[in-house]
């Protein structure tokens, strides 16, 4: 546990020069460059040909999250700005689905930008959602640290807030493209497999599939199990101490169902390929769920803290199908048709896989925590990889190119 919580930042930076970042989409998905690293060794192709490289019928788990247009641009009377991006519902626990199906009015956790010039009254814009124009409001409640809890209303009881969102939101690009929201990524910064609204981000290694890659990989054997993890604003935060065990992990939330529990269980022996650092957040934070259960078989509240694995000792620890399943029977004891949790695990060297092989995914930043991802997996190799890919002139983050990580 002292070793990785000793682990310094700075290790993991790497210049990353500005035209190597990819401002936006190619015309095709499954174009995009593919970087291998399979046993130590590195090797470049095409994404649309990644069934080439995988091992024999492994199982490749997605993220279905889907990314709201979470950024609202409202004008006052004076012609100052506010930008209100929504994080999530302000009730803790709730639904996100029955949160995003609410009629007027809902209470939401918000960023607020511009948040100076909004001393008090309420924000106003008209949307027109089906041909109907609706008067939205928006009341700052209460200032909580660095986000505010905003009361949405709008006049018309037949309309939802997802509408609301699709209508007259932004999509929420990551800051460092540096530059606003088009038409084009209404429909590019999402997957085609997105199905569960509530991420602020994309899980981005999924950006690069398209049904025909899909439907190719069905037919060679590969099995497909998804996964819900509901990306949050956090997955920017940058690591600002020195040493990552004073970094404080972001909490996200996890959904499961039992038939993709019970089939990774049943596959035990089949390769995990987890497409994404979120997937690969969410299989191995089940691990660590049934070892909780293990100890506490009638939990009701599951959290991952982000030091979990490197505190629990080996006796405690399970094959990853004897897991799986303590967490098979306490759905089945609950009458649970899926698992629900929220995880702030940190992956990092010195970390155990328990679940995963191998990851799908695209470059990241310097000094960030999906880089302490990458390189808990392939070791020091991760510079090896992204130099290559520099020197070969990869596009990096989130519209860039893709990776293929086996050790």
């Amino acid at each position: 546990m002292k070793e990785v919580t000793q682990i310094n930042i700075s290790d993991y930076d790497y210049n990353l020069p500005d035209h190597n970042i990819a401002r936006y989409p190619l015309e095709k998905r499954e174009q995009s460059k593919l970087l291998l690293l399979r046993s130590g060794n590195l090797s470049n192709d095409y994404f649309l040909n990644i069934g080439n490289f995988l091992p024999k019928h492994p199982i490749l788990v997605w993220n279905e999250t889907r990314v709201i247009s979470a950024r609202l641009q409202f004008v006052k009377d004076g012609g100052a700005k506010i930008e209100l991006f929504c994080l999530e519902p302000d009730a803790v626990g709730s639904d996100l689905q029955m949160a995003f199906g609410s009629s007027s009015p809902v209470e939401w956790k918000c960023l607020v930008g511009n948040s100076k010039r909004w001393k008090s009254s309420s924000l106003k814009m008209i949307v027109q959602i089906e041909g109907k124009t609706v008067h939205l409001e928006a009341v700052r409640k209460v200032q909580m640290g660095d986000h505010s809890v905003i009361r949405f209303s709008w006049d018309d009881s037949e309309v939802h807030f997802s509408q609301i969102l699709e209508a007259a939101g932004e999509v929420p690009l990551p800051p460092y493209l540096h530059r606003k929201a088009e038409p084009l990524d209404k429909t590019r910064y999402q997957t085609v497999f997105a199905r569960h609204e509530g991420s602020v981000a994309a899980p981005t290694a999924g950006l690069h599939f398209t049904p025909e890659v899909i439907s190719s990989l069905k037919d060679s054997g590969v099995l497909f199990e998804k996964v819900t993890l509901h990306v949050g604003a956090g997955t920017f935060k940058p690591v600002s101490a020195e040493q990552i065990g004073d970094h404080e992990m972001h909490s996200e939330r996890i959904i499961v169902s039992r038939e993709t529990i019970f089939n990774l269980a049943k596959n035990a022996d089949r390769k995990v390929i987890a497409v994404g650092t979120t997937s690969m957040r969410t299989l191995e934070s089940l691990y660590w769920i049934g070892i909780m259960l293990q100890n506490q078989p009638d939990l009701k509240d599951f959290h991952i803290n982000q030091w979990f694995p490197y505190e629990t000792k080996s006796e405690d620890l399970l094959n990853h199908h004897d897991a799986l399943m303590l967490i098979i029977n306490y759905l089945d004891r609950n009458s649970l048709h899926a698992l629900s949790a929220s995880t702030a695990l940190m992956i990092a060297p010195g970390y155990n896989f328990r679940i995963v092989n191998g990851l799908i995914t695209n470059f990241h930043q310097p000094k960030s925590t999906l880089l302490l991802l990458v390189s808990a997996l392939i070791g020091e190799n991760w510079k090896k990889a992204y130099d290559y890919a520099i020197d070969n002139n990869f596009r990096f983050l989130s519209y860039g190119d893709s990776c293929f990580f086996m050790p």
